[in-house]
């Protein structure tokens, strides 16, 4: 055979080889995509067989995958439970094993045993109220829980509690201890540092107040577009003067409203006046400028819908 045909036979027999190569890995992605796309409808148990068939796609996934992280809820907080377990021990004694309150104790800690008050002794406290919840270990808790007695003093008490690995079930393990209350924590510096004088900024924040605690006046016109705010109903108050007006920014100083869209924050101290009293109160509100007036753009204190950023 000539060597020109040769070569031209062999080139040919190349071509051939590559397009068998070709086509043969068309064939594998065609069908690898069959195959994804019948797991995916199997559902996820079919898809769990097949990552777990396929070491690289697992540890690809494992590379992206948040890690759990196991959190107390609100559910296995013991708080509630040592709250009512003091307030009927307080209100217990062993002289009267029989009555609704010491069968209350003894069924939520029934190796405790209940105080042996003396006649006369200091009445039961009025408001029993957990302040703290400390988990000491997988399932026990520490709880501080507070009584308050008619003569203003306040008791701390200590109080153990195990709970269950679904946080449903609750047993007090020990007598409480009596501890010294908490320290009172140190307060940050208000970042309200700018006084706002008496104009339009101020008469804006207490014709709203006005409005939204007395009920004179419709809230609304007070509010920015978008925000929605209702007044308290009924109204507690009968009328509202503003004692303070305290800002973040600067431009709240300012005697004249600033451009549209500037944004302050305020902390405005009031006094409010009903049939049984004055009351000292305060809020924290936003206010922005539109159109040379102030409007109430969020009521930090209450869940207010504005469509936007605070």
């Amino acid at each position: 055979m000539p060597p020109g045909k040769q070569a031209s036979q062999s080139e040919a027999a190349a071509v051939m080889a590559t397009g068998v190569r070709l086509e043969a890995m068309r064939r594998r992605v065609r069908l690898s995509r069959v195959a994804v796309w019948a797991v995916i409808a199997a559902g996820p148990i079919a898809l769990c067989i097949a990552v777990t068939s396929a070491p690289t796609t697992v540890a690809a996934a494992a590379a992206t995958r948040p890690a759990a992280v196991r959190t107390a809820t609100a559910a296995t907080d013991p708080g509630g439970y040592a709250q009512v377990f003091i307030g009927a021990w307080l209100r217990s004694s062993a002289a009267d094993e029989t009555s609704a309150q010491a069968r209350l104790a003894q069924s939520m800690a029934p190796d405790v045993g209940l105080p042996d008050t003396a006649v006369g002794a200091q009445s039961a406290p009025q408001l029993v109220t957990a302040v703290r919840s400390a988990q000491r270990a997988d399932g026990a808790w520490s709880v501080t829980v507070a009584a308050q007695y008619a003569d203003g003093s306040v008791r701390y008490y200590t109080v153990p509690v195990v709970c269950d690995s679904q946080g449903s079930s609750f047993t007090v393990t020990g007598a409480p201890g009596v501890v010294a209350g908490p320290a009172r924590a140190e307060v940050a510096k208000s970042s309200y540092g700018v006084t706002v004088p008496e104009g339009d900024l101020s008469s804006a924040v207490a014709e709203f107040l006005t409005a939204y605690l007395t009920g004179a006046g419709e809230v609304s016109r007070y509010l920015a577009p978008g925000v929605q705010l209702a007044a308290i109903s009924p109204a507690p108050y009968a009328a509202v003067a503003v004692q303070q007006v305290l800002a973040v920014e600067e431009a709240a100083a300012a005697g004249q409203v600033p451009a549209d869209s500037t944004k302050v924050r305020l902390l405005a101290s009031v006094e409010a006046r009903d049939a049984t009293g004055r009351w000292p109160l305060a809020y924290e509100l936003d206010l922005k400028a539109r159109s040379g007036r102030w409007e109430v753009a969020a009521l930090e204190s209450e869940s207010v819908q504005d469509g936007g950023a605070r």
